[in-house]
């Protein structure tokens, strides 16, 4: 390893040129890099000891907040006592505790639980398990895989093949065959709605329409985000999940919801699947699984499927998949305690309680500059932009580092304000929020 001449490195505030972080420019961000030395409650803490209000969850993850005690201390404890073991015919108490709770907590029928260590491996992890299922059937023809516009799926190649934003894909296809993808269900005439729009459920037929002309006995699975979270905060119209459900069951074709953000208290409920009453056949999830303090996903998997690969010998693998990782003893400990901090505290409950206040404050926006549109539901929300001519983008951006300088942490994605804070969120957060959006959106040009 060479050291970088001096000239390499111009930067103010250098932070060196090892880290190449994700989803960053870089040569902006070590030109005025933002970084964090702690965390405490809705709070992110700077060097200088500033307090940054977390409008983010970290990023969808920290559901209860920073550094909770109980899951401090349960990370602390397994470290101590069991630092690793293997999931490879093997395991650890934890990890069947963990599974249990989380079965107890999926909606009925979603029973077993297969650990990853992200959203975006749950999301790999949940297409080859429903492509495995149709060979397990013996229709082993059933390979296509439909996802849908502005859908985010992770980064992995199957993630990123049925996600629906096309700036993630384009630097890396080919990627995988046989995917097809349904439009988004949204118009104009949906904007400023609150929740759930009250009309558009006909675009679900979109998906009955596609198998007219792809073979339905040749597809495995629909995989779609209750709400759709990172391509911007797009609830499901009012009887749209409902009638791809009734699509997917009478073709035979797995319904799988990712609900790697929507889990876990941000609807109001354990997961989206429950607040929105309707059931899929696979649940990803993962972020605020452990409130984001140790990386970990899962697949959560109808009995039916689970025992589709239970007719062989019983000396057979009947999955051939898994990670190094999974069900790793930090993150089982992390999971558990981060469960108990909901149940103990009621954050499901108090999410939905907070979701008229968060609701309201947000959509008051609506009339301030450069506001195109305003999405929530539960906990979540996004207000768009209309983007500067001739540079998208970068009024949020503006916007977003604004907020930031004003001690509120908001992210921006294109010309989006995305939001989705910690559910221990009080009415003074709500205000602080959506005032220093307030202001930003006033100073911009």
């Amino acid at each position: 390893m060479t050291a970088a001449a001096p000239s390499a490195r111009p930067f103010a505030n250098d932070v060196g040129d090892a880290f190449w972080l994700p989803f960053t420019a870089m040569r902006q961000f070590r030109a005025n890099p933002m970084t964090f030395v702690a965390a405490e409650g809705m709070d992110y803490i700077a060097a200088d000891g500033r307090r940054v209000l977390d409008a983010m969850a970290g990023l969808w993850c920290v559901n209860a907040g920073h550094a909770q005690p109980r899951i401090v201390a349960a990370i602390q404890e397994a470290a101590a006592r069991l630092d690793f073991v293997s999931s490879f015919r093997m395991s650890h108490p934890a990890a069947f505790a963990l599974a249990e709770r989380l079965a107890q907590l999926a909606p009925e029928g979603l029973d077993h639980v297969f650990f990853t260590n992200s959203g975006s491996e749950a999301v790999d992890s949940a297409l080859k398990i429903a492509r495995a299922y149709h060979h397990a059937r013996g229709e082993a023809g059933r390979t296509g895989l439909i996802g849908r516009a502005k859908g985010y799926h992770g980064m992995g190649f199957g993630g990123l093949s049925v996600g629906g934003i096309g700036r993630h894909k384009r630097d890396f296809g080919p990627l995988l065959p046989d995917v097809a993808h349904l439009r988004l269900p949204y118009d104009g005439s949906m904007a400023f709605s609150r929740g759930q729009p009250a009309h558009g459920a006909g675009y679900a037929d979109e998906l009955e329409a596609l198998l007219q002309v792809v073979d339905p006995a040749t597809v495995a699975a629909v995989i779609v985000e209750p709400v759709i979270g990172s391509g911007g905060v797009y609830p499901p119209p009012v009887g749209y999940l409902e009638r791809l459900r009734a699509i997917c069951s009478r073709h035979s074709i797995l319904l799988v919801f990712d609900e790697v953000i929507t889990g876990f208290g941000r609807l109001g409920r354990a997961f989206a699947a429950e607040a929105l009453g309707v059931t899929p056949d696979i649940i990803t999830c993962a972020k605020g699984m452990t409130n984001g303090a140790v990386p970990m996903g899962g697949v959560i998997v109808s009995r039916q499927v689970f025992d589709a690969f239970m007719a062989g010998p019983p000396e057979a693998i009947e999955l051939f998949h898994g990670y190094t990782y999974s069900a790793h003893p930090l993150a089982c400990a992390a999971g558990l305690a981060t469960l108990d901090v909901y149940e103990e505290q009621g954050l499901f409950q108090r999410a939905a309680a907070m979701a008229p206040a968060w609701e309201e404050a947000l959509h008051d926006l609506r009339g301030e500059p450069h506001v195109a549109d305003i999405r929530s539901i539960g906990i979540l929300g996004v207000v768009e932009l209309t983007p500067r001519p001739g540079a998208a983008g970068a009024r949020a951006t503006a916007c977003a580092q604004a907020c930031h300088e004003a001690g509120v942490l908001v992210r921006a994605s294109g010309d989006l304000i995305v939001l989705s804070p910690p559910l221990i969120l009080a009415e003074e957060h709500v205000a602080r929020i959506v005032g220093a959006i307030r202001t930003a959106l006033r100073a911009l040009d």
